[in-house]
């Protein structure tokens, strides 16, 4: 957890017991990235606070169990307002699957700099935040009905999603103490990438029981959510299991927690209440302001993918089935030499277009009242050839270029602060434009982010280029719609 304040070196009283925290950067900018970055000197940070107790042992297949006070003062050492009454806004972050908190990628440090109490934790994940099983079922269902299980006493329970009750708990947490550490919880965005996307939909979608109305205000969900036409919307972040597996049908590799395979989230009508295109056709539990989007080179496309015609055009053919003729035509290759970026092109195409459907689908289903804005990633970052791939806007939006050794580029800073301030201003205000000429933004030099509408069929370009794009040509955006039209919704 980070903070802008001078709040280091004080203890600040949580509902858990005394905490004390110290200065997040300990010396002179390093190589001069810190330097680019206003208000370092006053970013306190937090680490390693538990927001429940251990999983160890008997709490390895329970709900995350209350954790018992502490009487002594935790140094929250480990590894802005200038009082705790300062009412920031919150960023509460869930990282993508298989990682961890603690990863420098997902340092908070310059997100804390633009005003912002910055909120990162860890959960089980992997078979230990998604194991199903009957026996794991009925040990849940029995202790609900002995009153210690955190979650519900219904006897519909289902094991499972062990991960996901941590997310809602580390969130109750955060929501209940948030305030002590100058945070407003009135103003707390979730925010997230890949698996962390996929978390920030259960929040916004999560019953009152599991996460008190009013504890939601904003939600980030960067490459995850989808179209729930999209085939690719079951293989991605946003997929489920219906039902729970017996231990023998579990491969050895799938059995270790990180490694994905079987372990996804349970569809048990409580703690994920309804399948992925039930719950966009109808208002969300918390209603929010989202923001959400893709990068370039992901879900399908690969940055340099070289492939001959015949290649280009048997898997367009595979892939479209009775409407391959349309789409060898929408997405032409020619010759070898650009055969795999036509491939290419037809997946970017269908990220926007996903992205822009799902929006469309957010406002019809009486929220258009609450803005939704989608963008589209473009920004390879230096020093490696993968070019603007899955996470690569990460250590832009977060502002954290300074924790990673890649030959960043003046540009890359320039980025950075317009990426950081986008996500600073949503959380701050609902908006991410801000207040344009307090943040230094000249307005003749980055076009305004407005929010998406069904009858617009255009997304915000941020990296290389900023401003409103069309999604995809007029051809291209049709078949797009004459293929999602076919599939069966996840």
């Amino acid at each position: 957890m980070v903070a802008l304040a001078s709040l280091a070196g004080q203890v600040v009283q949580t509902t858990s017991g005394p905490v004390r925290g110290i200065a997040a950067f300990d010396g002179a900018p390093a190589n001069g990235t810190l330097s680019r970055l206003d208000n370092w000197q006053n970013v306190a940070v937090w680490k390693g606070i538990p927001y429940a107790a251990s999983t160890d042992g008997a709490n390895r297949w329970r709900p995350p169990q209350p954790r018992t006070p502490w009487n002594t003062t935790l140094i929250a050492d480990p590894a802005p307002g200038a009082s705790s009454s300062a009412k920031l806004p919150v960023i509460f972050w869930t990282h993508p699957a298989g990682g961890s908190g603690a990863v420098t990628l997902f340092d908070g440090g310059g997100m804390a700099t633009q005003g912002v109490v910055y909120v990162n934790y860890n959960h089980r994940d992997g078979a230990f935040g998604f194991l199903a099983l009957p026996e794991l079922t009925d040990e849940l269902r029995s202790d609900a009905a002995r009153g210690s299980s955190s979650s519900s006493s219904s006897s519909s329970l289902t094991s499972g999603n062990w991960a996901m009750l941590d997310q809602y708990a580390a969130l109750r947490w955060v929501h209940a103490n948030i305030a002590a550490f100058g945070g407003d919880p009135a103003r707390i965005t979730v925010a997230g990438q890949s698996a962390g996307s996929a978390a920030v939909y259960h929040m916004v979608n999560a019953p009152h029981t599991l996460i008190p109305a009013g504890a939601i205000h904003g939600a980030i969900a960067e490459s995850g959510i989808r179209d729930p036409r999209d085939p690719l919307a079951a293989s991605l972040a946003e997929s489920y299991n219906n039902a729970s597996r017996p231990w023998a049908n579990l491969t050895s590799t799938a059995s270790f927690p990180g490694s994905g395979g079987e372990f996804r989230p349970t569809l048990d009508g409580y703690t994920l209440p309804d399948t992925y295109a039930r719950l966009l056709g109808q208002p969300p539990s918390h209603a929010v302001l989202l923001i959400t989007g893709n990068t370039r080179d992901e879900s399908g496309a690969a940055f340099g993918r070289t492939m001959t015609v015949a290649q280009c055009t048997a898997a367009l053919r595979q892939q479209y089935g009775t409407l391959a003729a349309r789409a060898l035509a929408a997405w032409p290759a020619t010759n070898d030499s650009v055969a795999g970026e036509a491939y290419n092109q037809q997946w970017q195409d269908t990220s926007r277009v996903s992205s822009w459907g799902f929006a469309r689908g957010w406002s019809n289903a009486s929220v258009s009242s609450r803005p939704i804005y989608t963008y589209y990633w473009d920004h390879a970052p230096p020093g490696q050839n993968q070019g603007a791939h899955h996470m690569s806007e990460i250590n832009y939006v977060l502002g954290n270029l300074y924790k990673t050794s890649l030959p960043w580029q003046a540009e890359d800073y320039a980025i950075a602060r317009r990426m950081t301030s986008y996500w600073a201003n949503f959380a701050r205000t609902g908006n991410p434009n801000g207040d344009r000429d307090r943040d230094g933004i000249d307005s003749e030099d980055i076009e305004i982010w407005r929010p998406t509408v069904a009858n617009e069929t255009v997304v915000m370009r941020v990296g290389d280029g900023w401003g409103a794009m069309q999604i995809a040509g007029r051809e291209q955006l049709q078949l797009i719609e004459d293929y999602f039209a076919e599939q069966v919704p996840f």
